[in-house]
């Protein structure tokens, strides 16, 4: 009988830990991009990343759009998530398209910069923003931050949704619409070079609108816009540079995730640069000075303490 009893008391004992064990366990989420651009498979290496060198971390990674992602982490459906930086900064500061400042929103990382293309046919008379009047485009889906910049590009020009016909959809799809002529323009925000636009390279010859005139109004609406340089060569016959609205790509967290965690993570990509880089080429010569920088979002105390040990932060 005592040995019956010992027995269920050390199996009681057993399950207890195994839930115990269960429960220490750290699951995120991590919403990511649309498909088509660089952020799911940068997801992809981060999940990777972050469960080898944080230890009981597993990590999940969803599809996703800059503005949605910073609404999921502050409506507490995830927990980590890019965004970009003119867009999280409205939603800190409860700017249209965000109803309420953002409180439960912090950065851990500002990664690379981001690049707002508008890609047109290359024998196509359109030459600025002005000449898509009543044209159709395509665009990506409500809730992304290159469909907002498209939006907001288009108003400092005088120009609405109303005015045109715009489709909202994936990076894929507008491909498929500009090679069959749907389209006559599309708008991205992403890297340079942009596998989006080396595939639809790869079947007609394109051109990327010079965006310089159009800095001065969309810095009215945003002053975290700055004016990015689409090197010569990026893409198929690209004779010369090309200068486009730009802004950066940033990792963002829950500011309820545990400190360590965050730090573990924030070192974890410090320390494996090049396998970021592997993924996404604008990573390439990023370190922890440039992961810091100020970009009006509050770091992460974990994001912080990292920053702080290695002198990139005071």
């Amino acid at each position: 009988m005592n040995r019956a009893i010992r027995a269920a008391a050390l199996a009681a004992a057993f399950a207890a830990a195994v839930a115990g064990g269960a429960s220490a366990a750290e699951n995120y989420r991590m919403m990511t991009g649309p498909q088509g651009g660089s952020w799911i498979p940068l997801g992809g290496a981060l999940k990777d990343l972050f469960e080898k060198q944080v230890a009981g971390v597993s990590v999940q990674s969803l599809p996703g759009a800059g503005i949605a992602n910073v609404r999921a982490i502050e409506e507490g459906k995830a927990e980590l998530g890019f965004g970009n930086s003119i867009s999280t900064v409205d939603a800190i500061a409860g700017r249209a398209p965000f109803e309420k400042p953002h409180q439960n929103v912090c950065q851990v990382a500002t990664l690379y910069p981001q690049y707002f293309h508008v890609v047109v046919p290359a024998e196509s008379p359109i030459k600025s923003i002005k000449d898509l009047k009543g044209k159709a485009i395509t665009t990506q889906p409500r809730g992304n931050t290159g469909e907002l910049i498209t939006k907001q590009i288009l108003e400092v020009n005088g120009i609405k949704y109303e005015d045109l016909k715009v489709s909202f959809v994936s990076y894929t799809d507008s491909v498929a619409q500009m090679k069959d002529g749907h389209a006559v323009a599309f708008t991205l925000g992403t890297t340079a070079p942009a596998g989006a636009i080396m595939d639809l390279a790869a079947s007609r010859d394109v051109r990327v609108l010079d965006l310089s005139a159009d800095l001065a109004g969309m810095r009215k609406l945003n002053p975290g816009y700055t004016l990015v340089t689409i090197k010569a060569g990026i893409y198929p016959k690209q004779a010369a540079d090309v200068k486009v609205i730009g802004y950066a790509t940033h990792l963002v967290a829950s500011c309820k995730m545990p400190e360590a965690t965050v730090y573990g993570m924030t070192k974890a990509m410090a320390g494996h640069v090049a396998d970021m880089a592997r993924v996404v080429k604008s990573i390439e010569g990023l370190d922890a000075k440039m992961m810091a920088q100020d970009i009006g979002v509050p770091l992460h105390p974990g994001a912080r303490k990292f920053y702080k040990e290695v002198g990139a932060v005071n």
